[in-house]
Protein backbone atom coordinates (compact mmCIF):
# COMPACT_ATOMS: atom_id res chain seq x y z
CA UNK A 1 0.00 0.00 0.00
CA UNK A 2 2.75 2.75 0.48
CA UNK A 3 4.45 1.52 -2.62
CA UNK A 4 1.24 2.59 -4.28
CA UNK A 5 0.71 5.75 -2.70
CA UNK A 6 3.92 6.78 -3.59
CA UNK A 7 3.87 5.40 -7.06
CA UNK A 8 0.66 8.08 -7.42
CA UNK A 9 2.28 11.12 -5.40
CA UNK A 10 5.31 10.56 -7.50
CA UNK A 11 2.76 10.74 -10.68
CA UNK A 12 3.38 13.62 -13.26
CA UNK A 13 -0.42 15.00 -12.82
CA UNK A 14 0.02 14.70 -8.95
CA UNK A 15 2.87 16.85 -9.05
CA UNK A 16 1.24 19.33 -11.82
CA UNK A 17 -1.72 19.81 -9.53
CA UNK A 18 0.34 20.17 -6.34
CA UNK A 19 2.28 23.32 -8.89
CA UNK A 20 -1.34 24.50 -9.54
CA UNK A 21 -2.93 24.85 -6.46
CA UNK A 22 0.42 26.92 -5.38
CA UNK A 23 0.39 29.42 -7.69
CA UNK A 24 -3.14 29.64 -7.86
CA UNK A 25 -2.75 30.79 -3.79
CA UNK A 26 -0.49 33.24 -5.08
CA UNK A 27 -2.23 34.46 -8.04
CA UNK A 28 -5.42 34.88 -5.29
CA UNK A 29 -3.61 36.77 -2.90
CA UNK A 30 -2.79 39.05 -6.54
CA UNK A 31 -6.22 39.29 -7.17
CA UNK A 32 -7.69 40.33 -3.95
CA UNK A 33 -4.39 42.98 -3.45
CA UNK A 34 -5.98 44.12 -6.67
CA UNK A 35 -9.31 44.64 -5.27
CA UNK A 36 -9.35 45.64 -1.76
CA UNK A 37 -6.50 47.99 -2.44
CA UNK A 38 -6.93 49.23 -6.00
CA UNK A 39 -10.24 48.83 -7.43
CA UNK A 40 -12.33 49.31 -4.40
CA UNK A 41 -11.35 52.38 -2.90
CA UNK A 42 -11.56 53.90 -6.60
CA UNK A 43 -14.99 52.53 -6.64
CA UNK A 44 -15.62 53.83 -2.86
CA UNK A 45 -14.67 57.10 -4.19
CA UNK A 46 -16.68 57.69 -7.74
CA UNK A 47 -19.81 56.64 -5.07
CA UNK A 48 -18.83 59.32 -3.12
CA UNK A 49 -16.48 57.97 -0.35
CA UNK A 50 -18.15 54.58 0.55
CA UNK A 51 -15.36 52.23 2.03
CA UNK A 52 -16.73 48.92 1.09
CA UNK A 53 -15.28 46.90 3.50
CA UNK A 54 -17.05 49.05 6.38
CA UNK A 55 -20.18 48.48 4.94
CA UNK A 56 -22.36 46.15 7.29
CA UNK A 57 -25.98 45.91 9.31
CA UNK A 58 -26.40 44.70 12.24
CA UNK A 59 -29.24 42.19 12.37
CA UNK A 60 -30.34 40.77 16.07
CA UNK A 61 -26.60 41.90 17.64
CA UNK A 62 -24.72 39.85 14.74
CA UNK A 63 -22.91 42.21 12.49
CA UNK A 64 -23.41 41.07 8.63
CA UNK A 65 -20.78 42.47 6.66
CA UNK A 66 -21.87 42.70 2.82
CA UNK A 67 -19.21 45.37 1.58
CA UNK A 68 -16.83 42.20 2.32
CA UNK A 69 -19.19 40.31 0.35
CA UNK A 70 -19.52 42.32 -2.44
CA UNK A 71 -15.49 42.52 -2.78
CA UNK A 72 -14.96 38.93 -2.81
CA UNK A 73 -17.76 38.45 -5.53
CA UNK A 74 -15.46 40.95 -7.58
CA UNK A 75 -12.36 39.32 -6.66
CA UNK A 76 -14.11 35.79 -8.01
CA UNK A 77 -15.15 37.61 -10.91
CA UNK A 78 -12.01 39.03 -11.62
CA UNK A 79 -10.19 35.80 -11.43
CA UNK A 80 -12.78 34.00 -13.71
CA UNK A 81 -12.45 36.28 -16.69
CA UNK A 82 -8.28 36.18 -16.14
CA UNK A 83 -8.53 32.26 -16.10
CA UNK A 84 -10.71 32.31 -18.98
CA UNK A 85 -8.71 34.25 -20.86
CA UNK A 86 -5.59 31.96 -19.98
CA UNK A 87 -7.69 28.85 -21.05
CA UNK A 88 -8.74 30.62 -24.63
CA UNK A 89 -4.73 31.92 -25.11
CA UNK A 90 -3.80 28.54 -24.74
CA UNK A 91 -6.90 26.89 -26.79
CA UNK A 92 -5.63 29.30 -29.70
CA UNK A 93 -2.00 28.05 -29.51
CA UNK A 94 -2.88 23.99 -29.14
CA UNK A 95 -5.06 24.30 -32.46
CA UNK A 96 -3.60 21.74 -35.20
CA UNK A 97 -3.57 23.38 -39.11
CA UNK A 98 -6.44 21.51 -40.74
CA UNK A 99 -5.00 17.67 -42.50
CA UNK A 100 -5.60 16.71 -45.74
CA UNK A 101 -7.66 13.99 -46.29
CA UNK A 102 -6.17 10.52 -46.76
CA UNK A 103 -9.71 8.35 -47.11
CA UNK A 104 -12.82 8.94 -48.55
CA UNK A 105 -15.94 7.31 -48.65
CA UNK A 106 -16.89 4.93 -51.47
CA UNK A 107 -20.09 6.23 -52.96
CA UNK A 108 -21.97 2.65 -53.50
CA UNK A 109 -21.16 0.46 -50.24
CA UNK A 110 -19.77 3.29 -47.99
CA UNK A 111 -16.73 1.75 -46.88
CA UNK A 112 -13.73 3.77 -45.96
CA UNK A 113 -11.22 3.57 -49.32
CA UNK A 114 -7.52 5.10 -49.34
CA UNK A 115 -8.30 8.66 -51.49
CA UNK A 116 -6.27 7.13 -54.78
CA UNK A 117 -8.22 4.24 -55.05
CA UNK A 118 -9.76 3.58 -58.32
CA UNK A 119 -11.65 1.02 -57.28
CA UNK A 120 -13.34 -0.09 -54.01
CA UNK A 121 -12.30 -3.28 -52.44
CA UNK A 122 -14.99 -4.13 -50.34
CA UNK A 123 -17.81 -3.68 -53.85
CA UNK A 124 -15.43 -3.55 -56.47
CA UNK A 125 -16.80 -0.27 -57.97
CA UNK A 126 -15.45 1.55 -60.14
CA UNK A 127 -14.58 5.23 -58.46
Amino acid sequence: MLKEFREFAIRGNVMDLAVAVIIGGAFGKIITSLVNDLLMPLIGLVMGGVNFADLAIVVGGAEVRWGAFVQSIIDFVIIAFVIFLLVRAINRLKREEPTTPTTKECPHCFTTIPLKAARCPNCTSQL
